[in-house]
């Protein structure tokens, strides 16, 4: 759910996705290359995200990856659920 909204907006190269999190969670969460490239390839396969590749900021050859409407409707989904968890444990943590 992170890495796919992340990329909500416009492609992103891995190492940028990964600096992208870290900083919108004021470093609560650091995603490393171990663990990212292969959900991206994962999420590639399963058709949630499609790449190319292009240039990085530093002119190196990198590549870009960019959620599709599949994507776009499974994150939809994830976070529908995710709200939902999360008010259920709401609910059992600060009672009424």
């Amino acid at each position: 759910m992170l890495v796919l909204s992340t990329l909500g907006d416009e492609p992103m190269h891995g190492y940028a996705i990964a600096v992208a999190l870290q900083k919108t969670t004021d470093d609560a969460l650091r995603v490393e290359e171990g663990s990212l490239y292969p959900a991206l390839y994962r999420m590639e396969e399963r058709g949630w995200v499609e790449s190319s590749w292009g240039r990085s900021e530093a002119n190196r050859k990198a590549r870009y990856y960019r959620i599709t409407p599949a994507g776009r409707r499974y994150l939809e989904a994830q976070t529908d659920g995710w709200e939902r968890f999360v008010e259920a444990v709401r609910k059992v943590i600060q009672p009424a």
